[in-house]
C-alpha cells in the first residue's frame, strides 16, 4: 500500500478534505499548489484547514521544476490541480487550457520522464466531461443531446429534445460508458485530461483511476469564487436577502454530492483492486433541482427566500447532470452516507461562521459581456 501521497491542488476544497483523511489513515501527505488568489484570496496562504501534518509545496502545476520536486518518494498521486467553473471557462479559455491540460501532460511527463513508480494515479474529473445528461426518447430509446440552442432557450423553452425526431426527452442517470460530447470549455479540458491518463496508462502502464465528479458541495468550500458552486451562489444571497434569480426557472437537475462522500470514494480509489484507466461517476444518486436546493438552503439558513424568475439562461449550461453510480458500487465498494438535507446542514453550520463576497452580478455582467446569458423574450 502507497505510504507517501502527493495532492497536486491539494489546498482547495476537495484536496483539503482528502489530505485530511489521508493523515487519519496514516499516510504521509504532500500538497503542491499554486494558491490561486480567485479561490484563496489576494493575500493568500495554505489554509488553515490543511491538517498540521500535511508537507506544504507552493508551486505550479505547470512547471516541470515544481512538479518534479514534489515528486520526490512518493508512492501515489492525486491530481487535484485545475481551474474550475463552466461559465468562467467559456472566455477565459487560455487559462483553463494551459492549467488543465498543460498542467495534466507536465505532471504525467515527470511521472515518465523521472521514471516515478507510483501505485496509483487518481485523476479528479469531472461530470462536465459528458456535456449534457443521458436522456430517453420515447421513440428511439437513450440519446445523448449537444449543447441546447439559445434561439429554443430565448424563446422559453428550456427543455431538451431528442437529436434524432425533435420529441421531448426525459433526463436518466448517466453512465460512464456513453459518449462525451462536452458543451463547455472546462468539459473540453476534463475531457483531455482523461485522454492524457489513458495514454500514460495505455503506453507507460501507469496505473490510472479516472473519478468523474458531480456537484460537489460542503465546508471549505470557497464562498468568495462565485465559479465554486450553486450551493454557494444561493448562500451568499440568502444570507445577504438579496433575491435569488432562477435561471431556467429553478428547474435545471443536479446530482449534489457531499465532499465527505467524494472523500470516501477518493480513498477507496487509491486501495482498492481495480483495472487501470477506469472511469467511474461520484454522485449521491439522488435527484434536485436548483430551485429544490434554494428553497432547502433558505429553510436551514431560517431566512424567507426572495426568488426571481426573469428568463435567465446560460449558453453552454447543461439541463441535467444525473449520475449512475453502479460502478463505483461495484467496483470500489462506494456507498453515499450523506444526505442533501443533512449535507446542506454542514455546509451552513460551516459557511455562518465564515466571511464571504457576494459576486453574482459580477458574474452575471462578465457572462453578459461575452454573450453567454441571456432572457426569454416575451411576445
Amino acid at each position: 500500500m502507497a505510504t507517501t501521497v502527493l495532492l497536486t491542488g491539494g489546498a482547495g476544497f476537495i484536496g483539503g478534505h482528502t489530505a485530511t483523511a489521508l493523515v487519519s489513515r496514516g499516510y504521509r501527505v504532500r500538497v503542491l499548489d499554486c494558491l490561486d488568489p480567485q479561490i484563496h484570496g489576494a493575500a493568500a496562504d495554505f489554509p488553515t484547514y490543511l491538517h498540521p501534518d500535511v508537507e506544504r509545496v507552493r508551486g505550479d502545476v505547470c512547471d516541470r521544476s515544481s512538479v518534479r520536486a514534489a515528486l520526490a518518494g512518493v508512492d501515489a498521486v492525486y491530481h487535484f490541480a485545475a481551474q474550475t467553473g463552466i461559465g468562467q471557462s467559456m472566455y477565459n479559455l487560455q487559462s483553463y487550457v494551459r492549467t488543465n491540460c498543460t498542467g495534466t501532460a507536465t505532471l504525467l511527463e515527470a511521472l515518465v520522464a523521472e521514471g516515478v513508480r507510483v501505485d496509483r494515479l487518481v485523476l479528479a474529473s469531472s461530470r462536465a466531461v459528458y456535456g449534457e445528461g443521458t436522456y430517453r426518447c420515447p421513440t428511439h430509446g437513450a440519446v445523448y443531446p449537444g449543447l441546447r440552442r439559445r434561439e429554443a432557450m430565448r424563446a422559453g423553452d428550456y427543455e431538451v429534445h431528442c437529436p434524432q425526431c425533435g420529441d421531448r426527452a426525459d433526463a436518466q442517470p448517466t453512465a460512464e460508458d456513453r459518449p462525451l460530447v462536452p458543451t463547455s470549455l472546462y468539459g473540453l479540458t476534463k475531457k483531455q485530461q482523461e485522454e492524457y491518463c489513458q495514454y500514460a496508462a495505455t503506453v507507460f502502464g501507469l496505473p490510472v483511476v479516472i473519478l468523474r465528479y458531480f456537484n460537489v458541495y460542503g465546508s471549505q468550500q470557497s464562498l468568495n469564487n462565485p465559479y465554486t458552486g450553486v450551493a454557494t451562489v444561493f448562500f451568499n444571497r440568502i444570507r445577504g436577502r438579496q433575491p435569488i434569480a432562477l435561471y431556467e426557472g429553478g428547474s435545471p437537475l443536479r446530482d449534489f454530492v457531499h465532499v465527505s462522500d467524494v472523500v470516501q470514494a477518493n480513498l477507496l480509489a487509491l486501495e482498492a483492486d481495480v483495472p487501470s484507466g477506469v472511469c467511474v461517476n461520484v454522485g449521491s444518486g439522488e435527484v434536485a433541482t436548483i430551485r429544490d436546493l434554494a428553497e432547502l438552503l433558505a429553510r436551514i439558513c431560517a431566512i424567507e427566500p426572495q426568488f426571481e424568475d426573469r428568463g435567465d439562461f446560460r449558453v453552454g449550461d447543461i439541463h441535467a447532470g444525473l449520475a449512475d453510480i453502479s460502478r463505483a458500487r461495484h467496483l470500489l465498494g462506494y456507498a453515499p452516507r450523506k444526505s442533501l438535507e443533512d449535507g446542506m446542514a454542514e455546509f451552513v453550520g460551516w459557511a455562518q461562521g465564515q466571511q464571504s463576497v457576494d459576486r453574482y452580478e459580477q458574474t452575471v455582467a462578465e457572462l453578459e459581456r461575452h454573450g453567454l446569458f441571456g432572457r426569454t423574450q416575451t411576445p
